[in-house]
């Protein structure tokens, strides 16, 4: 238990590396020109997107054996885009997301006890177990959700900024959303609203190609997502999301952007789901030799793994080392859950509210 608590103080402890100087705005670089990271910048999102893959695997394990109720959508294949992001912002600046959002709580530095124990609905959890797997919150590291309808984050992130301006703050809102949501009317109300105020907002857009099920050549008549604010003069560009090189360059220009007073900005991240929609998805509108070549030729922790190894940045045995300490700290998060109290009873109605009528 004492090298599980230690290994679970490493994680609530960890720092993003300092940024580097963001790269000049233009085309991205050819693949044999990629944009660097240093050894403690490639160490760092190695362990970040190594412990997001490992908490969602034990969450499907634990789905599946009825420990955890409700819905449960993975971050599987996606952790570049969380992970390179969070290293250009800094602490202050909020993010939000909608119902795939385990990924962006870990790289925040909430304590993977309490998302896990939220998933399974106990009253240590998040939102002391009354919100599960899409609905938790902590306001002390400026995560806002974790919300379950499509959309809605984009209007809530929106307002984030709008609260950053109004009260004078340096700080900007990274608002996620999907292929899927990106469609939603809402999303270009807020569109309208951030550029008409020039509004610190960053848009990432983690198109994974297939929203709930229908690939988005089949759902949207313009594919190409980041020129989805042109008509209100948002500048965006297409990021390869699979590579946490690309999107960490990216998010640093789109972030100083936002906060130097210039307005939003779109990021439409490239990116891919191993996983279904959510554990209840068979994804047979795909093959699986489809998800194998994305697995095999793309996946973004085995490209850094491989960066580290080459670059001597680490020897096998110490990336072994930093596998051992990340499944410590997965498997104690996953003790916790199992074992911690249920709410109790008297719990029931604390924190709901009553709509007149309903």
């Amino acid at each position: 238990m004492a090298k599980k608590a230690a290994a679970r103080k490493t994680a609530a402890t960890r720092k993003a590396p300092a940024r580097k100087t963001a790269a000049a705005a233009g085309r991205r670089p050819s693949r044999s020109n990629a944009p660097a990271l240093d050894k403690e910048q490639e160490l760092y999102a190695y362990r970040e997107m190594l412990l997001i893959r490992r908490f969602e695997e034990k969450a499907g394990q634990m789905y599946g054996m009825g420990l955890i109720g409700g819905f449960c959508h993975l971050y599987i294949g996606q952790e570049a885009v969380v992970t390179g992001v969070h290293m250009a912002s800094k602490e202050g600046d909020a993010s939000i997301t909608g119902y795939r959002d385990h990924g962006h709580m870990l790289v925040a530095g909430i304590d993977p006890n309490g998302v896990m124990a939220e998933l399974t609905g106990r009253a240590s959890g998040l939102s002391k177990g009354k919100g599960g797997s899409m609905h938790m919150f902590s306001k002390e590291k400026n995560f806002y959700g974790g919300n379950g309808i499509v959309g809605a984050q984009v209007s809530l992130g929106t307002g984030l900024a709008f609260a950053y301006k109004y009260r004078g703050e340096d700080n900007v809102s990274l608002t996620y959303f999907g292929d899927g949501a990106s469609n939603q009317g809402q999303v270009y109300e807020s569109f309208n609203m951030a550029k008409l105020w020039d509004l610190p907002v960053v848009y990432i857009i983690e198109n994974n190609k297939y929203a709930m099920g229908t690939s988005l050549e089949r759902a949207s008549a313009m594919t190409d997502l980041s020129q989805r604010g042109a008509s209100f003069e948002i500048p965006g560009e297409k990021v390869d999301g699979m590579d946490v090189r690309y999107v960490h360059e990216a998010a640093q220009r789109a972030i100083a952007h936002a906060r130097s007073g210039k307005g939003p900005y779109i990021l439409e991240m490239l990116t891919y789901r191993y996983r279904g929609h959510s554990m209840s998805d068979p994804a047979k509108y795909r093959s699986r030799d489809e998800v194998q070549t994305m697995r095999s030729e793309h996946d973004p922790i085995e490209q850094v793994k491989q960066r580290i190894l080459s670059e001597k940045h680490a020897s096998e045995d110490e990336l072994k080392s930093i596998e051992k300490e990340v499944r410590a700290v997965v498997t104690e998060a996953a003790d916790f859950a199992t074992n911690a109290p249920e709410p109790d009873v008297s719990e029931l109605w604390t924190d709901v509210t009553i709509l007149a009528g309903s």
